[in-house]
């Protein structure tokens, strides 16, 4: 199972589940944590940080969004994920 479907069943909300924006939040953070490494290593690689930033306000907005519509859901992932300290 690649990591990009176990990040899918471990926060998919019902069996066939794929883009809700629990699951969409989860796969964004996961593709910023790699690009955050590979950022760290490659300091001259502007492009990959313009990507990284519009993941980063993509993000944002999804998770405002989940906090208006559900918050019991919004709390659960972010927890889960580790996003607010």
């Amino acid at each position: 199972m690649s990591d990009k479907s176990k990040t899918i069943a471990d926060t998919r909300i019902h069996a066939t589940d794929t883009g809700s924006a629990d699951v969409q939040i989860a796969l964004l953070t996961e593709r910023i944590n790699s690009l955050t490494e590979h950022l760290q290593k490659n300091k001259k690689d502007h492009s990959s940080r313009r990507g990284l930033l519009l993941m980063v306000g993509k993000r944002r907005s999804l998770l405002d969004y989940l906090n208006r519509k559900d918050e019991s859901r919004y709390q659960a992932l972010t927890k889960k994920l580790k996003l607010r300290k």
